[in-house]
C-alpha cells in the first residue's frame, strides 16, 4: 500500500496537471479542491519543488506550478520520492538494494527471481502512467459519467 503522503502528492500533481500552463495555483486551492490537509500539503509541495518537479512563485498571483511537462512526470518518480523502493523485497530494488539476511545465494534464489519479475512489471506500469495520461483519463471518465 502506498503512503498517504504519496497519495496526496499524486492528487496534487494531477490537480496541477489539469492547470498546466495556466500559471501558479495557491496551496489553499489545491488543499480545498483535493481534500488534503493544508499543512501536510505544504510539506509535500516543498519536496516536489526540491526534486525539480514543481516551481513556486511568491506574492500576488503566486503559488505552485509544474516545472516539468506532465508527459515527463510519472508515478514511479513520485512513489520513489515519497515511499522509497517500489519493490517488495530489498534484494530486488533498483535504488535501495540490500541483501536479504536469510539468503544463501542470490543467483539461485527462486524467490528473488519471482519478486524481481513483479518489481519489473510494477515499475513498467508506474512509469507508463504519466500526469498527462492521468489527466486525460480523468477527462474521459468524467465525459463518460455525464453521458
Amino acid at each position: 500500500m502506498i503512503s498517504k503522503k504519496s497519495k496526496y502528492a499524486i492528487n496534487a500533481l494531477v490537480h496541477l496537471g489539469r492547470k498546466y500552463g495556466e500559471g501558479p495555483t495557491l496551496i489553499s486551492t489545491i488543499a480545498d479542491e483535493e481534500n488534503i490537509p493544508q499543512k501536510f500539503l505544504e510539506a509535500i509541495l516543498l519536496e516536489l519543488k526540491n526534486d525539480g518537479i514543481l516551481g513556486s512563485k511568491k506574492g500576488k498571483g503566486g503559488g505552485y506550478y509544474l516545472r516539468k511537462d506532465p508527459e515527463t512526470v510519472n508515478l514511479a518518480q513520485v512513489l520513489r520520492l515519497f515511499d522509497g523502493a517500489i519493490a517488495l523485497l530489498p534484494c530486488v530494488t533498483f535504488k535501495f538494494y540490500e541483501r536479504c539476511e536469510e539468503c544463501k545465494d542470490e543467483e539461485t534464489c527462486s524467490i528473488r527471481e519471482a519478486f524481481l519479475k513483479v518489481r519489473n512489471e510494477t515499475v513498467k506500469i508506474f512509469k507508463s502512467q504519466t500526469l498527462k495520461g492521468l489527466v486525460e483519463k480523468e477527462k474521459k471518465l468524467m465525459a463518460k459519467k455525464k453521458a
